[in-house]
């Protein structure tokens, strides 16, 4: 869970990561200040991402290189639940990337890894508040971010859409506005 004794910390390490010049293409990728806060978030002990993100070994370290050079980071060490969907919600989030950067393919493996967590995806992903996962949606899946046009929550956007895809309707109501757990999907996530 995201504590404020660990805010300074995490942005000190965010400036740091920034402070290292970018290789190539990664010096003007507008994801780098949000990969910069997932890995000071992560390394903070923040979340619920495994110390290489959910990236694998290779990725992981191609991020460090390509984004970051120099800088490493000690990650927090935790194990990870393993979810059957991981695939089928990276799939979703791939289908809806903004292409423009290739970081995007990097960001919804992230955003997939974090849906494993138990709280909202904005806090299961280390960042610092909701807005931050906001402008990661916007950024890097416009399409998803357009039709979250009721402010749900990301993670149960996520699955919603992917449901949908499946043909799996959860909602007990014909419509979410007369459901009984509106206010557990829709509203502040503070």
């Amino acid at each position: 869970m995201n504590g404020p004794d660990r805010l300074p910390w995490r942005t000190l390490l965010g400036d740091a990561l920034l402070a290292a010049p970018a290789r190539g293409a990664a010096a003007a990728d507008p994801n780098r200040p949000l990969l910069a806060a997932l890995v000071a978030g992560q390394a903070a002990g923040d979340g619920c991402l495994p110390a290489d993100l959910g990236l694998g070994e290779a990725v992981w370290c191609h991020l460090l290189a390509t984004y970051f050079p120099g800088q490493q980071p000690q990650p927090y060490q935790r194990a990870v639940e393993r979810i059957p969907e991981w695939p089928d919600l990276q799939r979703l989030l791939l289908a809806n990337r903004a292409a423009t950067s290739a970081s995007e393919l990097i960001v919804a493996s992230i955003v997939a890894t974090a849906c494993a967590g138990r709280d909202h995806l904005w806090q299961d992903l280390g960042l610092s508040s909701r807005d931050q996962l906001s402008e990661l949606m916007w950024r890097n899946f416009p399409g998803l971010a357009r039709a979250n046009s009721g402010d749900m929550k990301w993670k149960k956007f996520l699955y919603r859409q992917f449901c949908a895809e499946e043909g799996i309707y959860v909602c007990p109501a014909p419509s979410c506005g007369v459901c009984k757990d509106y206010a557990k999907c829709f509203g502040p996530e503070n």
